[in-house]
């Protein structure tokens, strides 16, 4: 008979059940306890056929908060950095209060996309971080502080850049050590997903997460190299600044920015007599780099006494002028700077191309203190659609944002030995960032604003102003129209002193010596009146 006490009937028997004596052993085994710490489990571990299969889309970072909270700000990050964006943007065609910079605007707009870009990456990729990744933003990160400084460091770009330029890439520097941080939390997330979720930490990787590593990697190494080109760029306008203007600097329209004139010789000629001096203004290009020539060689040989010239907003040592920006406007703040350099006049106007336009509208609104016109192939208003063309904007906008990457200007420094004097005022002027704002603003009110103020100035100029014109031979025989104009501007006064075609002369009449010596004769015969 059975007992329902086994184990005393076993007793009593002298007999051992095994299975229960196996069992009797292990109670009496001693049990080692562990010290618990956070990862103690509280219930035992599921049997090896709970665990999820590693792409399940259940083992995801995003089951924890904190990851949540990054992606959320990430996402808030953007659409800051967007709206940022899109004010520089607008900005660049019409400047807000408060937001104007003395330099282009491009590098602060550069540095906003490239912070954009890096927002994107980390959006798209947020959930396959990798070391790769990790190690390109580190990089582009200390490009990034090395821009900082040297915008900080340098007061001309320190000037030029401003607050919004300054806070730009110090944004973009930021945001780039948010993108590392950012990275490695999502990296430590996943790895505590995939240890709770499916017993280990994943070492592989699916071919979609390999092809996402693939591409944010491409990208952020493309980002950088953009960094290290912009830096290249900051380099080579650091070295640029140190080149100090022959003349001075005067600040105008309420000291938003600075002006640039040069003034030589006396303003009485060899027997004391007070003479005009002659005011230059330069076509398409700086008159350091063209123009010059003309007035020194005049200033030598004595036909002129005392000659003037400044630069236009963004040209040579100008600084750029808030948007939009006139030809009115432009002749505003040239009389400003001129009265603080405390030239009074009279005047003698000397300009070339474009630069007619500017000069027929000071001459308009400075009728007593102008003595003489030299129109050197000027632009007629009627043809100012020609510069102000959407097509032409358009290049010279595409043109500007691209600019901060120094593409042609580092290679031409670099390759072929182009100087500061070059970048500044030379051949390679046309280069820079402030140059290509000046442009962008002269075509973008060429055919409205500027086209009304000299319309309106052919109105109001003084009937007895002497006029001298000389136009190129090659553009009048090429181009009737540009002929038809040049003789209607015969008429813009009704003192015309002479119309001289000069042949074989291209639009810089000055680069021919035939050009050279009828621009010296013309400007004799004015002052001599």
């Amino acid at each position: 008979m059975v007992s329902l006490w086994g184990k005393r009937d076993d007793d009593e028997n002298g007999e051992t059940n095994p299975q229960n004596g196996a069992s009797s052993e292990s109670h009496n085994q001693p049990r080692h306890s562990v010290e618990a710490n956070e990862r103690t489990r509280l219930l035992p571990p599921p049997p090896q056929e709970g665990y999820l299969n590693p792409d399940d889309p259940a083992v995801s970072p995003y089951n924890l908060w904190s990851v949540r909270f990054l992606r959320y700000f990430t996402v808030l990050f953007a659409i800051i950095n967007f709206l940022w964006w899109t004010l520089l943007l607008v900005s660049i065609f019409v400047s807000p209060p408060g937001m104007h910079s003395r330099g282009s605007g491009f590098f602060d707009f550069s540095y906003t996309t490239l912070t954009m870009g890096l927002l994107l990456i980390v959006l798209l990729f947020f959930s396959t971080p990798s070391k790769a990744a990790q190690v390109t933003c580190v990089v582009l990160a200390i490009i990034l502080f090395v821009d900082m400084v040297i915008i900080v460091a340098v007061p001309k770009l320190r000037a030029e850049e401003g607050w919004v330029g300054i806070a730009s890439v110090t944004w973009a520097l930021l945001i780039s050590i948010w993108t590392v941080f950012t990275d490695r939390i999502v990296t430590w997330g996943k790895h505590e997903e995939e240890e709770r979720l499916t017993g280990r930490m994943e070492t592989r990787r699916t071919l979609t997460e390999w092809v996402s590593v693939l591409i944010s990697t491409i990208v952020l190494v493309v980002l950088a190299v953009v960094a290290v080109l912009l830096s290249a760029t900051l380099i080579l306008r650091a070295r640029d600044a140190s080149l100090a203007p022959p003349g001075e600097r005067y600040f105008v329209d309420g000291d938003k920015y600075q002006i640039h004139i040069f003034c030589e010789g006396n303003s009485t000629d060899y027997k004391g007599k007070k003479v005009p001096t002659v005011l230059f203004e330069a076509g398409d290009g700086p008159f350091a780099g063209g123009m010059i020539q003309v007035a020194e060689s005049a200033l030598a040989n004595r036909s002129i006494s005392r000659y003037c010239y400044s630069d236009r907003p963004g040209i040579a040592w100008s600084d750029n002028a808030p948007s939009p920006f006139s030809a009115g406007m432009a002749a505003d703040v040239l009389s400003e700077a001129l009265a603080q350099a405390g030239e009074e006049g009279p005047f003698v106007l000397a300009s070339a191309g474009v630069g007619s336009i500017y000069s027929r509208v000071f001459s308009s609104r400075h009728g007593r203190d102008v003595k003489g016109l030299l129109l050197i192939d000027p632009l007629h208003e009627d043809l100012l659609y020609r510069i102000g063309s959407p097509n032409r904007g358009f290049l010279l906008w595409a043109w500007g944002i691209i600019s901060p990457l120094g593409l042609d200007r580092t290679f031409s420094a670099l390759f072929k030995g182009r100087s500061r004097e070059d970048r500044v005022y030379g051949r390679n002027a046309y280069q820079g960032g402030k140059f290509i704002k000046g442009k962008l603003q002269e075509s973008l009110v060429a055919n409205s604003l500027t086209k009304n103020e000299v319309s309106s100035a052919r109105n109001i100029q003084k009937e007895k102003t002497p006029l001298a014109i000389i136009s190129s031979g090659i553009n009048v025989r090429k181009d009737s129209e540009w002929e038809r104009k040049q003789r209607d501007l015969t008429h813009i006064t009704n003192n015309l002193k002479s119309w001289d075609i000069v042949n074989k002369a291209p639009s810089e009449v000055w680069k021919t010596f035939d050009g050279r010596e009828m621009i010296e004769k013309r400007l004799k015969e004015l002052i001599q009146g």
